[in-house]
C-alpha cells in the first residue's frame, strides 16, 4: 500500500534520526568497550597488589562447622604500598605476616564491603612478597561458600561438605582477591578424617596420616584461574572413572550410588572429545570430576576440574527416573563442561560480561545435544528458553546482555534468562549469519588468544570478524549493548498478479497501558524470509525498513524462517490470513514461531485474545510436542491469572476441551521407548489437565497412585511426577501423609523432591499450613525449602497463606537459607500475586531493599506484578466473551 508523500518523508526522517542516534551510540559504545585490560577492568578491589599463587591448608570441623586454615599467598606489589585490601566474609583473623615474619599486619574488616584491609608499619616495596594469614572461617548450612549437607542413607543421616563460590563466595572459605580478573594458581591441602574422600580441582598428590584418625591430603597446584572456580568436596564418597584421551574423567557420589553415574560418565567422555575438537584447545587439566551433591544448591557449578551438581541433575537410576530425564542430565553436563573453556580457561573480566560464560555454555550444550542426540531436537524442544528471555526483555526492567554490575550482590541478579537464554539465542543467530565453519574458526582464535586469562565481548567480536569475513560487531552490539526485543512488522501488498513485502522494525514492549513509553531502539537484524514452501529469499540485514518482491499475489510469506532470529513478527492482515491457510504445511519450527508470536502480541496489547484463540483451531491434535507445549503454557498462565475471578470456569472448560483430544490421541500408556516426545507430552498433559480440574484425569491419577502405593512397579517412571503432582493437588490428609511417607522412606534425591513437592501442592488450607510448618524443621533438605513454600503459593493456590508465613518467620528462614532468600526468593515469590496492593507491599519490604541486588530484584518483580494485573484485566474478559460466543 502506497503512503501519501508527507507520511513517507516523515517516516524517512524518523528512521534517519533513529539511525543517526544508533550510530552515535555504537561509536560511543565502541570507545567504551575495550579489549581486556586488567587496569581498566571494573571491580571493587585496588589493583596495587595482585595474587600470584595461593598455598592453602584447611582443617574443616565437619561436625562443629568451623573452618580453621592457614594460607601463604605469593603476591606482587605493583607499586610501594603500606596497605593491601582483599575479600573476606565471616572470617576471624589470627596472625598475619609478610615475608617470613618480617612484619605483622593490623587487620581491619568491613562487613558491608566484605573486605579486610591489612596495614603494615613499613610500606612493602614494589615486587614479590609472601603473605601468610592464619584465620578461621565458617562452614555454612546454606549452599554458599563451603557448606554442609545432611542426607539420608540406609544407615541413618550422614554429613558431607561441598562448595559453591560463584559469583563471589571464595571469600567465605579463605581470604582472597575474589574478583575474576585476579587470576592465580591454587595449591590446596586439607586435613580430614581418614575414612573420608576429598575432591578438589586437581588430582591428589599425597595422603599421609596425622594425629588421631586424621589424614592430610595434598592436591596438585591448579593453573591460573579465578577464585570462584575453586572447589572442595569432602565426605563418605566413591568415585568411578574412565579415560578420555589421557584425561581421567570421574563421577563422584555418596556411597552406593556410583552405578547411577554411568550415563553421566559416558556422556562426559564423549563430550570432552567433541569440545577438544570444536574449541581447538585441548582440555588442559589431568582430570575432570563430576560431583553429585545431595543438597546445598539446586543446579550445577563449573569449578575447573571438579564440577558440582545437585544430585538429581547428574545421576540416573531407571528404577526412579523417567527415561526422558537423561535429556536434562546430558544438557546440564554439556553446559557445565563447555564452561571448562568458556569461563574457566578464558574468563570474563568482570560480571558485566557474564553472558560470555553463560550464553555460550547454553548454546554449546544445545549444539552438543544436536550432535549426539539429534532425535531429541534440542533447538526445537528448547524453544521455551528463548521465549522466556524475550518475555523478560520486553519489560522496562530488562537490561542489556552486557550490563554494568555494581557489586557482588548485583552480580547475583545477572544470572537470569537474559544473560543465559538471550545470550544463547544471539549466538545461534550470529552462527547462522556467519556460517558454522567461520564461526567455529573465530571461537578457536578467541580461545587460543585468551587462554588462562580474561576477555571482554569486544575480544570475541574481533576474533569472529577476523574469521567470518563479515562485519558482525554492529549486529552483535545492537543486541548486547541495549535492552529490548525487536519487532519486525511484515505487510504484503499486491500490484496486479505480483506481491511485494514490506518489513519495518519497531520495539516490542510488554507493559501496563498506563506506563510511559519506552525509548525507541534500532537493531541490525539478520532476517530469513521466504515462502512457506520453496527457496528462501536472499539474506536480509534489516537496519530500518525495506521492501522486496514476494512472489505471486496471495502467496504465504513467512518471516523468521526456522525461528532462528531473536525478534517478534507482526503480520499484516493479508499475509496473516495467507499464513493461516498454509499453516498445516509449514515446518514445525515455523508453526511454533507463529503460535508463540501470536500469544506474545496479545501480551503486548498489539492483538486481542480472540485472535490467538482462533489460531488454536488451526492446530491438529497430532502436532508436535513443542507446539502443544506452548499452548499448554499459555493455558497455565491464563488459569493462574484467573484465580479467584469469574472467568476461570469458562477458561478452564475451554482449555480442557482443546487439550483433551490431544491426550486422548496418545492415551495413558504408550508403546514408545520412554525417551521420546510423546512421553514428555503425555506427562505435561496429565499435570495440566489435572490442574484444570479434568474429572477423568483426576480419577485415573488417584487410581494409579493407590495401586503404586501397594506395588511401586505398577506405575511407570515416566508418569510418576505427573501422577503424584495431580494427586498432591487434590490430596486429603490420608493422601498427604502417604506422600510424606514416600519422601521420608527414600534416599534418592529425585524421589524425595517428587513426593515432598507433590505434598506441598495440596490446595487444602490445613495441609498447606502443615507443609509450611515442615519447612522450619530439620526434616527437609534446605535446598528444597523455598521450593516447598513456592509450591504452596502456586500449585497449592495459597499465596497469601504462604506470604504471611514468610513474613512471620523471615528471620529464621533467612538464617537457614542465606542472603539469596532475602534478595532473590522473596521478590520472585511475590510474583504469585497480581494486584497493586501486594506490589506496594513488596516495594516497602525493607529486608529485600537492603542490597543493590535486592533492589534490582524488587523492581523487576513489582513490574511483573503490574504486567500480570494488566493482562488479567485486558485478556480475561475478552477471552471469556469469545469462548462463550464461539465455544458453548
Amino acid at each position: 500500500m502506497n503512503k501519501p508523500a508527507t507520511h513517507v518523508r516523515r517516516a524517512l526522517l524518523r528512521r534517519l534520526a533513529t539511525a543517526i542516534g544508533l550510530a552515535l551510540a555504537m561509536a560511543a559504545s565502541a570507545q567504551a568497550e575495550q579489549t581486556f585490560s586488567f587496569d581498566r577492568t571494573p571491580g571493587k578491589l585496588p589493583k596495587t597488589v595482585v595474587p600470584l599463587h595461593y598455598a592453602i591448608e584447611l582443617t574443616p570441623d565437619i561436625a562443629g562447622l568451623a573452618l580453621p586454615g592457614v594460607e601463604t599467598v605469593d603476591i606482587e606489589a605493583r607499586e610501594a604500598t603500606a596497605q593491601l585490601t582483599l575479600n573476606a566474609v565471616n572470617t576471624t583473623f589470627a596472625e598475619v605476616t609478610i615475608d617470613d615474619g618480617a612484619q605483622r599486619a593490623e587487620v581491619a574488616t568491613d562487613a558491608a564491603a566484605q573486605t579486610a584491609t591489612l596495614t603494615f608499619a613499613r610500606p612493602l616495596a614494589a615486587g614479590r612478597h609472601k603473605l601468610r594469614i592464619a584465620f578461621t572461617a565458617q562452614i555454612n548450612k546454606f549452599g554458599t561458600g563451603l557448606f554442609s549437607v545432611d542426607y539420608p542413607t540406609g544407615t541413618g543421616i550422614k554429613r558431607m561438605i561441598s562448595s559453591k563460590l560463584e559469583p563471589a563466595d571464595a571469600r567465605r572459605i579463605f581470604p582472597c582477591w575474589d574478583e575474576p580478573s585476579f587470576k592465580a594458581s591454587f595449591a590446596l591441602t586439607v586435613v580430614i578424617p581418614r575414612n573420608l574422600l576429598a575432591v578438589g580441582n586437581m588430582p591428589v598428590t599425597s595422603e599421609e596420616p596425622v594425629a588421631g584418625d586424621l589424614k592430610k591430603v595434598a592436591f596438585a597446584p591448579t593453573p591460573k584461574m579465578s577464585s570462584y572456580l575453586f572447589v572442595l568436596t569432602v565426605g563418605e564418597l566413591e568415585r568411578v572413572t574412565a579415560d578420555a584421551g589421557g584425561v581421567t574423567v570421574g563421577v563422584v557420589t555418596t556411597e552406593g550410588k556410583s552405578g547411577q553415574g554411568r550415563f553421566a560418565l559416558d556422556s562426559a567422555v564423549k563430550l570432552l572429545g567433541y569440545y577438544n575438537d570444536y574449541f581447538g584447545v585441548k582440555y588442559p587439566l589431568p582430570k575432570l570430576d563430576l560431583i553429585a551433591v545431595p543438597g546445598g544448591f539446586g543446579g550445577a557449578m563449573e569449578n575447573w576440574g571438579g564440577i558440582t551438581f545437585f544430585e538429581s541433575r547428574l545421576l540416573f537410576d531407571p528404577a526412579t527416573s523417567a527415561e526422558t530425564a537423561r535429556r536434562g542430565i546430558f544438557a546440564i553436563i554439556a553446559h557445565e563442561m563447555a564452561h571448562m573453556w568458556f569461563g574457566d580457561l578464558v574468563t570474563m573480566a568482570w560480571w558485566d560480561n557474564l553472558w560470555l560464560n553463560e550464553g555460550f555454555a547454553s548454546w554449546m550444550a544445545t549444539k552438543a545435544s544436536e550432535q549426539f542426540y539429534p532425535q531429541w531436537q534440542g533447538w526445537l524442544n528448547g524453544y521455551g528458553a528463548k521465549q522466556f528471555a524475550m518475555a523478560l526483555d520486553a519489560r522496562r526492567t530488562s537490561h542489556p546482555v552486557q550490563q554494568p554490575i555494581a557489586d557482588h550482590s548485583e552480580a547475583v541478579t545477572a544470572f537470569d534468562a537474559i544473560t543465559y537464554n538471550k545470550g544463547q539465542a544471539l549466538i545461534r543467530m550470529l552462527e547462522t549469519y556467519l556460517g558454522e565453519p567461520a564461526f567455529r574458526d573465530g571461537i578457536r582464535k578467541y580461545m587460543a588468544a585468551h587462554a588462562y586469562s580474561n576477555a571482554t565481548t569486544a575480544d570475541l567480536w574481533q576474533a569472529l570478524e577476523s574469521s567470518g569475513g563479515k562485519a558482525i560487531t554492529g549486529i552483535a552490539a545492537s543486541f548486547t549493548e541495549q535492552d529490548g526485543v525487536p519487532l519486525v512488522v511484515a505487510e504484503t501488498d499486491c500490484d496486479g498478479a505480483a506481491q511485494r513485502l514490506t518489513l519495518r522494525q519497531d520495539r516490542f514492549v510488554i507493559a501496563p497501558a498506563n506506563n510511559p513509553p519506552l525509548p525507541a531502539r534500532n537493531w541490525q537484524i539478520p532476517v530469513a524470509v521466504g515462502p512457506t514452501h520453496g527457496k528462501p529469499f536472499d539474506e536480509i540485514l534489516l537496519k530500518g525498513s525495506t521492501d522486496m518482491p514476494a512472489g505471486a499475489c496471495g502467496d504465504a510469506i513467512k518471516v523468521n524462517l526456522g525461528d532462528v532470529g531473536y525478534f517478534r513478527v507482526e503480520y499484516g492482515p493479508k499475509n496473516r490470513a495467507a499464513l493461516l491457510n498454509a499453516f498445516p504445511q509449514m515446518q514445525v519450527a515455523d508453526r511454533l514461531n507463529v503460535v508463540t508470536d501470536s500469544w506474545a502480541l496479545v501480551q503486548a496489547g498489539r492483538a486481542e485474545a480472540p485472535s490467538y484463540l482462533a489460531l488454536l483451531d488451526a492446530l491438529d491434535a497430532g502436532d508436535h510436542r513443542a507446539v502443544w507445549d506452548q499452548v499448554i503454557s499459555t493455558f497455565a498462565a491464563l488459569n493462574r491469572l484467573a484465580r479467584d475471578r469469574t472467568e476461570r470456569p469458562v477458561i478452564q472448560a475451554y482449555a480442557r476441551a482443546k487439550l483433551r483430544p490431544v491426550f486422548d490421541r496418545i492415551g495413558w500408556d504408550g508403546a514408545g521407548s520412554g525417551d521420546d516426545d510423546i512421553a514428555l507430552l503425555r506427562a505435561s498433559l496429565i499435570s495440566t489437565l489435572g490442574d484444570l480440574g479434568d474429572a477423568a484425569i483426576l480419577a485415573e491419577a488417584k487410581r494409579r497412585f493407590a495401586a503404586f502405593v501397594d506395588d511401586p512397579n505398577s506405575l511407570p517412571t515416566a508418569l510418576r511426577d505427573a501422577v503424584t503432582h495431580v494427586v498432591g493437588v487434590t490430596a486429603d490428609r490420608a493422601t498427604y501423609d502417604q506422600l510424606l511417607a514416600l519422601a521420608r522412606n527414600s534416599t534418592a534425591t529425585n524421589e524425595r523432591l517428587r513426593y515432598y513437592l507433590a505434598a506441598a501442592s495440596a490446595r487444602d488450607a490445613g495441609l498447606a499450613r502443615a507443609t509450611l510448618a515442615l519447612t522450619l524443621t530439620n526434616e527437609l533438605p534446605d535446598t528444597i525449602v523455598t521450593g516447598m513454600i513456592n509450591a504452596v503459593a502456586s500449585a497449592g493456590e495459597q499465596p497469601q497463606l504462604a506470604w504471611d508465613f514468610v513474613r512471620t518467620n523471615f528471620d529464621s528462614l533467612l538464617a537457614r537459607q542465606g542472603p539469596n532468600f532475602r534478595d532473590q526468593f522473596v521478590p520472585n515469590f511475590m510474583t504469585n500475586f497480581t494486584d497493586e496492593a501486594h506490589a506496594a507491599e513488596l516495594a516497602a519490604f525493607a529486608p529485600s531493599q537492603s542490597t543493590t541486588g535486592g533492589r534490582v530484584m524488587v523492581a523487576r518483580s513489582v513490574q511483573a506484578i503490574a504486567i500480570s494485573a494488566d493482562l488479567a484485566a485486558r485478556v480475561l474478559p475478552a477471552a471469556d466473551a469469545w469462548i462463550r460466543a464461539h465455544k458453548p
